[in-house]
């Protein structure tokens, strides 16, 4: 493999270059075309990036057409079953799984961590009741490089290091604060002797007034969750992430593009987008209506939670969300849940049509999660919080692995320039 070589032909002037091909550990090889500039003068054309290996990576691999989601080589099927989310985002962090004095470590680092400033709490009053949580989470962490500059230097691996500990412990805390600023309740502090779930159900739903109890299932679901989120690879959010932070910009920023690029309803807000699809069509009697609209090219009626950019049959992680979606349902009394039996309709039929199936349309990690959600009392608003609190693990080792690496380069990506032609100044007494 190390010799295999592609020739690229100009056929206008005969000349050739050599493309070296690099070969990962597991999937397509890519052919390193950084010579092509310099040897003849062009760029290549690759909208979305989706034939462009933008960097080299250590971290997750898929393989869409197998249905396959590894981290770190571990099968996320083993992780689901057998993990926590902590120990997952060590794993993520680390490259390896931790044994039990690290594992102990890690989580009370974690733990031990979880309080904020009180003056980024404050900042909170100024955002209108009614705001988009995701805009005040992005906000804030943004907001914290001016509340911890004291170990921010991103060429010291202990600053990195803090700071991957703090972000990754505090987000609960934030994402908490934002909820409870939209209800008009108190926010309540974290508790040190709760697991990472557990302490952000307490923060959501516990009120001065009397004690809250986390329910040991809702804690489990929501672990497993964050396990499926964790990471995916270079996405728009993790691109995002990487390409902010390779201008040097401190951490927090980076980590707070990634959150405003996660909000985006065709990514983030994805499984939000499937709870209102599920709302609109109301009934089981209006399936077919509405998946008539959606055949109908000229409709712009979409079918949410099906199918996905990089998985071409079934997403590895639906097929664990489901069985947890009907435990969490029948556990609080929601099995008769209407939008749980609409989904369940709606991928019956969805699967037995030619036209999903010929086009490969798999339910999605989001067709489940947002009913998941929904069942453990979060409203939609916070879906993609959520999903901004698991994704900030892998968000934060692509980071860093790409901080660490001394090799890494600032983001550049070229263009194909279609504007008009170099032209002359005219004066605006004769236009």
């Amino acid at each position: 493999m190390a010799n295999k070589k592609f020739e690229l032909l100009d056929v206008s002037s005969g000349k050739k270059t050599d493309l070296p091909v690099r070969a990962g550990t597991i999937g397509p090889d890519v052919i390193d075309i950084a010579s092509l500039n310099k040897d003849h003068g062009v760029f290549t054309f690759d909208p979305g990036f989706m034939a462009t290996a933008s960097t080299e990576s250590k971290i997750t691999y898929i393989d869409g057409d197998a249905g396959v989601l590894m981290y770190r080589g571990y099968p996320i099927e083993q992780l689901a079953a057998h993990s926590s989310f902590i120990e997952v985002a060590y794993l993520l962090l680390n490259g390896e799984l931790p044994d039990s004095k690290q594992l102990s470590e890690f989580s009370v680092n974690i733990q031990r961590h979880t309080m904020v400033n009180e003056s980024l709490l404050r900042m909170y009053n100024g955002f209108h009741y009614d705001a988009h949580p995701m805009a005040m989470v992005s906000a804030i962490v943004a907001s914290m490089s001016a509340f911890y500059h004291d170990s921010m230097d991103i060429n010291n691996p202990r600053h990195r290091e803090i700071f991957a500990h703090r972000i990754i412990a505090k987000l609960p805390t934030i994402s908490a604060a934002a909820y409870k600023r939209a209800l008009g309740q108190p926010f309540i502090y974290p508790r040190n002797d709760l697991d990472y779930c557990s302490n952000l159900l307490h923060m959501f739903y516990a009120v001065p007034c009397e004690p809250y109890h986390v329910d040991p299932l809702a804690a489990q679901a929501l672990d497993l969750l964050l396990i499926l989120h964790a990471d995916h690879e270079q996405n728009a959010s993790t691109s995002t992430v990487r390409l902010a932070g390779s201008t040097g910009a401190n951490p927090y920023a980076a980590i707070s593009a990634g959150v405003s690029a996660l909000w985006g309803p065709a990514h983030g807000g994805a499984n939000e987008a499937v709870l209102e699809m599920l709302e609109e069509i109301g009934t089981v009697d209006n399936i077919p209506k509405f998946l008539a609209q959606v055949k109908d090219k000229t409709s712009n009626v979409r079918l949410m939670g099906f199918g996905h950019r990089v998985y071409k049959n079934f997403d590895p992680r639906a097929k664990i969300i489901r069985e947890m979606c009907h435990k969490v349902l029948a556990k609080m009394g929601r099995a008769d849940n209407p939008l749980l039996e609409l989904a369940q309709r709606l991928e019956e039929i969805a699967l037995k049509d030619e036209y999903f199936i010929a086009r490969k349309l798999y339910p999605n990690v989001d067709f489940y999660s947002g009913i998941i959600y929904s069942a453990l009392g979060i409203p939609r608003s916070m879906f993609t919080v959520m999903f901004a609190i698991a994704r900030t693990a892998g968000w934060v080792s692509h980071w860093q692995e790409m901080i660490s690496d001394p090799g890494y380069k600032i983001g550049r990506p070229r263009q194909l320039y279609t504007g008009p032609a170099p032209r002359e100044y005219v004066p605006i007494s004769k236009r």
